[in-house]
């Protein structure tokens, strides 16, 4: 066995290039002129209390996604899978954020300015896990370790205080939904957030049918019928006159949560956020409980 310090000092030397490149980057990035060009990495700044300078399409951001709400001065440099390449060589951002997969090539971007990419999932179907890592990353490409960490505790103890809070909810599944169009609907199930967190709270998802790699299947209003004895909620984004045209149709009306009285219009959340998102997500559950 090696004695102590010399460990110690293999163990160094391994490390100095990696410690030597962290150091660089949070002591040079100005963490107030990132740019995130999807909304994932946006909600993983706010969560380190980072607001970015600019971010992509603000104008769906807020039916979408809602909360946490971005201020007026936060720059729009485009649509999150076509941004405006010469406005963000004009931005000169210190990093530009992204989800992999998804967007721009991390090739141009890089030509631009220093950039990172996040995933959403990971492969193993448990995207919440995934944003806790993404999180830590950031911190640590940013200098908000500390940051990361108290709020990785907080979740944790708002998690357990929510599990708490909802155990009356378990009895019964619940479906989480959205509208598309007059047609089709947005389900959750096997690999989405939202499962993830229902596990994490006790609760019985209602859809137990397919899904794709996002934890998410668009399926026909009619496949809905299938769905008995279970709550239903469905998470708006500025789709009132779609619900009132879909309210009025037979088949809606047929439909068994409905009869029932079992189904609620909530305020939107992120479907493929991370842990503001899954806060959202529980409070909405809550508040829609003690309604």
């Amino acid at each position: 066995m090696l004695p102590i310090t010399r460990r110690r000092l293999l163990a160094a030397m391994a490390l100095s290039p990696l410690l030597w490149q962290q150091s660089l980057r949070a002591g040079t990035l100005d963490a107030q002129r990132i740019v995130a060009l999807e909304w994932l990495p946006i909600e993983l700044m706010m969560a380190l209390d980072v607001v970015p300078m600019g971010a992509a399409e603000l104008f769906n951001y807020r039916d979408w996604v809602g909360k946490p709400e971005l201020p007026a001065s936060v720059i729009d440099v485009g649509l999150r899978t076509e941004p405006n390449l010469e406005l963000l060589t004009q931005l000169k951002p210190s990093l530009i954020l992204y989800s992999s997969g998804y967007g721009p090539s991390p090739t141009v971007l890089s030509r631009i300015a220093p950039s990172q990419g996040f995933a959403f999932n990971n492969g193993d179907g448990k995207p919440l896990t995934a944003a806790g890592v993404s999180l830590m990353q950031l911190a640590q490409r940013i200098g908000k370790v500390p940051q990361a960490q108290a709020h990785l505790q907080m979740f944790d103890d708002f998690i357990a205080d929510m599990r708490a809070r909802l155990a009356p909810r378990a009895a019964r599944p619940l479906l989480v939904m959205s509208l598309i169009d007059n047609r089709h609907a947005i389900v959750f199930g096997k690999g989405s957030l939202f499962l993830e967190v229902m596990e994490r709270l006790g609760l019985q998802n209602a859809w137990q049918g397919e899904t794709n790699f996002w934890g998410s299947a668009v399926i026909g209003i009619e496949r809905l019928a299938t769905i008995h004895h279970a709550d239903a909620i469905c998470l708006s984004h500025g789709d009132e006159t779609l619900m009132q045209q879909i309210a009025a149709t037979e088949l809606w009306q047929s439909l068994p949560f409905v009869r029932a009285r079992r189904f609620t219009r909530v305020p939107t959340v992120w479907f493929y956020g991370a842990t503001l998102s899954a806060m959202e997500f529980c409070r909405i559950l809550a508040s829609v409980q003690e309604a």
